[in-house]
């Protein structure tokens, strides 16, 4: 009978080993190793998302139930102590490379023309334990961390993460974020900073966001828009020539404001450095700031980034940043089977059959042949309509 590996072993070869092998080497993170690699290391925490487990006990008690295709992952059992340590010690680095270089793999499998690419930028509040106030206190008994992301809508993946403790407010996160010449930017009111947008425009980037309603606009021009439509108007202007404490506003070119109206009948005043787009792909672009909140709310329900295994700041990095990883491995993995198209349904579809000897293009079809006795219990899904 042919060897079949592990479902779990069929989603870790989307990694790119090479790279982390070399950011291991780069910051020394095997250097102190004791006990834990770092790849075993890797390895037990994208178990511990995948597999669901609530702790550091229940992924060691899951891998030690699985100790006999462990070799084929090229790991044994993990105690849990040992993995609390390497959680607390091991660079987080390690595992932030590894989510760039996996984005940056699966963007290069996106074809696109630059014009073309949408990023949206946002952050999302984690809750922490009480534990974790030496870093990320945020008022009197509570604690917290923000995640900042830059997300591709179309490629349905985030490219860029950033950890900073909850007070850190999102411009400050935003103006250390990378940008793409090019790209469109979209974001919220938490990234209201003339500077900061003049630095996206200096770098032939288009901004779609939104104004405050008492920021006022010197309109140099108005253009027709549709009866009827939910475009209220457009016209073009300048912002205020001077900020707080008389300095000069560095976004001095003229500007567009398009007022629509939204379901609920509230107007928003939409902004853009773009003049010459339609007012309803101005509208379109800002209505897209939907899909990371999506990505926040799918990460959070399906991914353990609600309940954190440790509580110092490179525990939660690291299991933030190995969270992100086992996302954009569910992605590639689902990319390259046809198993199921929604996202949710898969990754239930990967968790139930994590260790099983099974091709993950095969989920759906009923076994033909009894498994081995130590995985009796299999959960076979049929497609429903």
């Amino acid at each position: 009978m042919r060897h079949q590996n592990s479902v779990f072993h069929e989603v870790l070869k989307h990694i790119p080993w090479g790279v982390f092998d070399r950011l291991v080497a780069t910051h020394g993170a095997d250097a102190k190793a004791r006990h834990l690699s770092s790849k075993s290391h890797l390895i037990a925490m994208l178990y511990g998302q995948f597999s669901g487990a609530a702790g550091l006990r229940e992924i060691e008690t899951g891998l030690q139930s699985h100790a006999g295709q462990l070799y084929h992952l090229g790991i044994g059992t993990v105690a849990r102590s040992t993995l609390a340590e390497a959680n607390a010690y091991r660079p987080a680095a390690v595992f932030n490379g590894l989510f760039s270089a996996l984005a940056a793999q699966l963007q290069s499998g996106y074809r696109r023309k630059i014009n073309d690419a949408v990023r949206l930028i946002d952050s999302t509040g984690l809750r922490l334990s009480g534990l974790s106030g030496k870093w990320a206190s945020f008022s009197d008994g509570v604690c917290g961390a923000k995640a900042h992301i830059v997300y591709d809508p179309d490629a349905d993946q985030p490219l860029y993460a950033a950890i900073t403790p909850a007070n850190v407010n999102d411009i400050t996160a935003a103006k250390q974020m990378p940008i793409e010449p090019g790209a469109t930017y979209v974001f919220d009111l938490g990234y209201y900073d003339f500077g900061w947008w003049a630095t996206l425009h200096n770098g032939n980037c288009r901004i779609v966001t939104r104004l405050k309603t008492n920021t006022p606009l010197a309109v140099i021009e108005e253009r027709a828009v549709a009866a009827g439509g939910p475009v209220v108007s457009d016209r073009i202007g300048h912002l205020p020539k001077r900020l707080a404490a008389a300095r000069k506003n560095p976004m001095n070119v003229p500007v567009r404001e398009v007022r629509v109206r939204i379901e609920t009948g509230k107007i928003l005043r939409i902004f853009t450095n773009d003049l010459d787009i339609s007012a309803e792909q101005v509208a379109a672009y800002y209505k897209r700031r939907w899909a990371i909140e999506l990505f926040f709310r799918w990460v959070k329900q399906t991914l353990k980034i609600r309940h954190f295994l440790g509580t110092s700041e490179n525990a939660v990095r690291i299991q933030i940043a190995v969270a992100l990883i086992a996302f954009l491995l569910l992605r590639a993995a689902q990319a390259a089977s046809s198993t199921l198209e929604s996202p949710l349904a898969f990754v239930r579809l990967i968790r139930a059959n994590l260790m099983h000897r099974r091709n993950i293009n095969s989920l759906l079809e009923p076994q033909t042949q009894k498994p081995p006795d130590n995985q009796q219990f299999t959960f076979n899904f049929v497609r429903t309509s």
